[in-house]
């Protein structure tokens, strides 16, 4: 195994293959944000989402993807040059990863990628026990996406924060109230075909509002404008966002919820708790700044 890759499972507590796969994934998703610092691609994008918060902020869940958003709205930006990179640095340290952008059907201001790998190799390489690498087939695949907002809500406010392995590098990011605030238009927004539901956008409302996090309003209403659901002539207030969280919560199958979410939780205990009454309970103490 590369000694940095070594290095960085060392703060894990594996035992499943889930935990060595989420292990592994947020491992290339560091490697990945290093590649895209070397490549000064932060001097134009900040970092958002779930995975920002996991890794730059502690959320206590693993995240699937890598999502990002432009500093300013851009027309000409593409996302190729940045994909060698992060193939190289992840080559550097042994990973055998194809990074392939996504080519749109449709115009759309989202630029993707995807990077992806084979689970076997990988998880062997990282040294799995036996028992659990003979169970995994040789054509399972690890796949990360990545996104780029090329036409991005304004109103947003950035930070830097430092990350030490593989080595140390910074990278930017969005400040906590315009996460929160990204992630309840998520909530409120989001659509999933078949009925599905993201359980991890309720998990991370609960961690938000657990540690008192305050919701960049005007931010959120800039998104929900973007979106066509706030055409207000006024501006949100409080007592606005209450309202669509509570219509929201009332539609919702905590039961499907928590299915979504437990892959990437340590505790299932965490959700025991989920109804609509629970979610209503919550905003009360909801902060917005």
């Amino acid at each position: 195994m590369n000694s940095a890759a070594e290095s960085m499972l060392e703060k894990y507590k594996c035992e499943s293959r889930a935990d060595y796969e989420n292990a592994l994934k947020e491992i290339i998703q560091e490697v990945a944000l290093l590649a895209l610092w070397r490549a000064k691609f932060f001097q134009h994008a900040a970092f958002y989402g779930g995975t920002a918060l996991r890794i730059l902020y502690g959320l206590d869940r693993f995240s699937e993807d890598l999502d990002f958003s432009l500093l300013k709205p851009s027309t000409e930006f593409d996302i190729t040059p940045y994909l060698g990179a992060i193939e190289a640095e992840l080559g550097g340290m042994d990973f055998n990863v194809e990074v392939v952008k996504v080519e749109k059907r449709i115009d759309t201001p989202i630029e993707s990628a995807f990077i992806k790998a084979g689970t076997k190799e990988h998880l062997l390489q990282i040294e799995v026990p036996e028992i659990i690498a003979e169970r995994i087939a040789r054509t399972d695949r690890l796949k990360i996406k990545l996104e780029v907002d090329t036409d991005p809500p304004s109103g947003f406010e950035t930070e830097g924060k430092t990350l030490l392995q593989p080595i140390a590098f910074a990278v930017n990011t969005y400040k906590q109230p315009d996460l929160f605030a990204g992630k309840i238009h998520a909530i409120l927004q989001r659509a999933w075909a078949g009925g599905r539901i993201k359980g991890r956008d309720y998990y991370d409302f609960v961690w938000y509002v657990g540690r008192g996090t305050s919701v960049h309003l005007s931010h959120l209403e800039q998104r929900l404008r973007q979106t066509g659901a706030w055409t207000s002539e006024e501006p949100m207030t409080q007592q606005d966002l209450c309202r669509l969280l509570e219509e929201k919560f009332s539609l919702i199958d905590f039961e499907l919820a928590k299915k979504d979410v437990l892959p990437f939780i340590k505790d299932s205990a965490a959700v025991e708790l989920w109804s609509p009454d629970f979610f209503l309970s919550l905003l009360p103490r909801l902060k917005v700044s």
